[in-house]
């Protein structure tokens, strides 16, 4: 019982393994024998908008920050804001303990009433000595020494009330008072504390003008600063809200540039409203400023513009006047159409016609025909249709003007027309495309999505 039980079950072992290996040899010469050609992955040419932006990161800030500060040293002895605390212009927000500079104004009032009459005393004295030098009863030297007395006594008295006047100064700067209407944003000293001024003023308070109107300060680098102007509509998020996009307008490039670890940028000013004050200093915000937009154009997906045949099939390619092998060539960065900026703005969301860097002036990325640098050239691209519709393993290279690109799409000037199907993969088997053989029960052998 047992043997036949295990002679059963060898049996079936051995019928399993031929089996295997009748499906695994058809399998295998059906995989070589040639039936199979490339499969190109295809999309359709249609319309939608294009938004062509540049990226940056910035800092909001209140238009106008005020700093208050103290000219004068000494203890704060009383605070009358804090922070958010909404103050006006001239209202009181600190008290320095004042009991040394009443002094000095008590000190400067005894030294001017002191020289008040010396001065009369010498004025008298002239009176005298003019007239007994009128009756010459008096030498002329000493006559010249009661009048310089006099007017050495009035200079005193001059020097003693600008003491004085200085000195009711500094006690009037023991009261501390807001420059402008705003609100306290940061608060910099506690009761008590010694604030000491000497080469430069400490800082008390920092007080924000209007936080219903703020700014970005945008660091746009060298590449895509040629695309960004005033005027142009903005949109950012911040962490603090990543569900909602805010709006803004460029107020200002500036020309200064911030050169930091050899990467160029320039400051550009974004106005923002926040009249529901949701945004708040010092955040941080991801601005994309809109450079160009097209509504409802024609478009092509960016993978095709990429796309090139292998070796192994572009000597089959139709050329249709123009080599296949010179598909995708550096003419990727030549500068954009009209309305277009350099496509070195379309590396900052992620590629563009080219994905380069920069434009160039045509062709291969030089000025075509000895124009000058200031004139702009349409980019000519080449892209992949099916030769035939009924022989999917044909392609026809078609060259294309291309115009902004949002990094996903780009705008087709002339070359295609809508509902044409542009090659933007391939999918083949290895021998396709010089793969290494395999046998029939193990390598890699199939298909590749390329």
């Amino acid at each position: 019982m047992a043997n036949n039980g295990k002679s059963s079950w060898l049996k079936w072992l051995v019928v399993l393994v031929i089996v295997g290996g009748v499906a695994g040899a058809l399998i295998w010469r059906h995989m070589n024998s040639g039936d199979t050609g490339p499969q190109f992955q295809t999309q359709e040419v249609g319309r939608g908008d294009i938004i062509q932006a540049v990226t940056a990161t910035g800092s909001l800030a209140p238009v106008t920050n005020v700093t208050v500060g103290s000219q004068i040293s000494g203890n704060i002895q009383k605070l009358y804001a804090d922070w958010n605390t909404p103050v006006k212009a001239n209202q009181v927000v600190a008290l320095l303990d004042p009991s040394s500079y009443k002094a000095a104004v008590s000190q400067a009032e005894g030294d001017l009433a002191s020289a008040q009459a010396t001065l009369e005393l010498n004025q008298i004295e002239a009176d005298r000595d003019d007239k007994l030098f009128n009756a010459k009863l008096l030498s002329a030297s000493d006559h010249d020494t009661a009048i310089a007395n006099l007017h050495q006594a009035q200079a005193v008295v001059k020097i003693k009330q600008a003491a004085l006047d200085m000195a009711k100064v500094n006690l009037d700067r023991c009261t501390i008072l807001s420059p402008v209407d705003g609100v306290v944003i940061s608060r910099n000293v506690d009761i008590g504390q010694t604030v000491a001024a000497s080469m430069s003023a400490p800082t008390l308070f920092v007080i924000a003008n209007d936080l219903t109107k703020m700014q970005i300060d945008a660091n746009v680098s060298e590449a895509d600063v040629g695309g960004v102007a005033t005027n142009q509509d903005v949109t950012f998020t911040v962490d603090a809200f990543p569900t909602r996009t805010f709006l803004g307008t460029v107020v200002q490039v500036r020309n200064a540039p911030t050169n930091y670890q050899n990467v160029v940028t320039y400051d550009t000013v974004i106005g923002v409203d926040n009249r529901d004050l949701k945004l708040k200093p010092g955040m941080t915000a991801n601005v994309s400023i809109i450079i160009a937009e097209r509504k409802d154009a024609l478009r092509v997906p960016n993978a095709a513009l990429r796309f090139h045949p292998p070796e192994v099939l572009a000597k089959d390619v139709k050329t249709n006047g123009a080599s296949a092998t010179s598909t995708n060539a550096p003419d990727a960065t030549a500068a954009n159409g009209p309305g277009a900026v350099e496509a070195g703005t379309n590396r900052a969301r992620g590629g563009g016609p080219g994905g380069g860097r920069r434009g160039g002036g045509g062709p291969g990325g030089q000025w075509a025909g000895g124009a000058h640098p200031h004139v702009e050239h349409q980019p000519v691209r080449t892209v992949y249709i099916l030769a035939d519709k009924n022989d999917p393993t044909k392609l026809k290279p078609v060259q294309v003007k291309v115009g902004i690109s949002d990094g996903v799409y780009t705008e087709v000037l002339d070359g295609l027309s809508e509902g044409d199907q542009v090659v933007t993969g391939l999918s083949q088997p290895d021998s396709v495309v010089g793969g290494p053989p395999s046998g029939p029960f193990g390598g890699t052998r199939g298909f590749r999505r390329m």
